[in-house]
């Protein structure tokens, strides 16, 4: 059976908590993150009454690449497929939780949501293989790899145009379970459905980018992998709403404003 878990605050201002979160939206308080060992602290509150923050607070997010053949073809006009994983790193300071705002940097004329499935991982993994690799997973949840698109060119690597303050919503929550094999994944802006895809068509499989990513450096509990995203990425303007929307876990929401400086 799937458990919800989250981050959170309130009632009290400017506290913040783990909890569980029930089919019937009460929020249970934890005593720590769940894949640190945090137990229930007897403490309920309604999920209407609480904000809900990022899910996670990760010592690092690996994201992964071109990984949707679809995606490959579109940026690429062709079937350029990687022969290995692409991999890089966004900051954790990028990372903003469901509702929280997007800031489009003036840095860039052209800021790309890309809707992804994002992995959690629940336990230490250094040299893991592929065959027992879902083992070191606690859950899931939903991510937006905001990407300065002119800045990824521009550049060539990619730690600028991915790694600005706010690039990385995660949310709402993480579930223990999902059928990651064959997970619909889709990003929406303003409504309209314009990324769709199926974990089934990833060129790299989640246990093989599990065992690859963890033979190049130590996994920690709580740290997030970011999957890929599917063809149909397009530029976000100030105003504008995003959702990340995969099935079996919910909908991750942002909206776009514009950079103060």
């Amino acid at each position: 059976m799937s458990e919800k878990y989250v981050r959170y605050r309130g009632p009290i201002a400017d506290t913040e908590f783990w909890g569980h979160l029930s089919d019937d939206d009460l929020v249970s308080r934890l005593t720590d993150a769940p894949w640190l060992g945090g137990v229930s602290a007897k403490e309920q509150v309604a999920l209407s009454d609480v904000t809900l923050l990022a899910p996670v607070q990760p010592s690092k997010i690996v994201c992964i690449g071109l990984n949707y053949h679809a995606h490959v073809q579109a940026s690429y006009s062709a079937d350029e497929a990687p022969e290995r994983p692409l991999i890089f790193l966004k900051p954790s300071s990028s990372v903003i939780g469901p509702g929280e705002a997007i800031v489009h940097t003036n840095q860039s004329e052209r800021v790309d949501y890309e809707a992804e499935l994002g992995v959690v991982i629940g336990k230490t993994a250094k040299n893991v293989p592929e065959d027992n690799a879902m083992d070191y997973v606690f859950g899931f949840t939903c991510v937006n790899d905001v990407t300065a698109r002119d800045l990824q060119k521009k550049d060539g690597q990619w730690s600028r145009a991915k790694g600005f303050d706010t690039f990385c919503p995660v949310g709402p929550w993480i579930v223990t379970e999902l059928d990651w094999q064959d997970a619909l994944v889709e990003g929406i802006h303003n409504d309209e459905v314009k990324q769709s895809g199926r974990t089934s068509l990833m060129i790299f499989n989640l246990p093989y980018l599990i065992s690859y990513i963890s033979s190049i450096m130590t996994l920690n509990p709580g740290d997030l992998i970011s999957t890929g995203t599917p063809s149909g990425i397009a530029p976000m303007k100030p105003g504008d709403s995003i959702r990340v929307r995969v099935a079996g876990i919910g909908t991750l929401e942002n909206h776009v404003v514009e950079s103060a400086v």
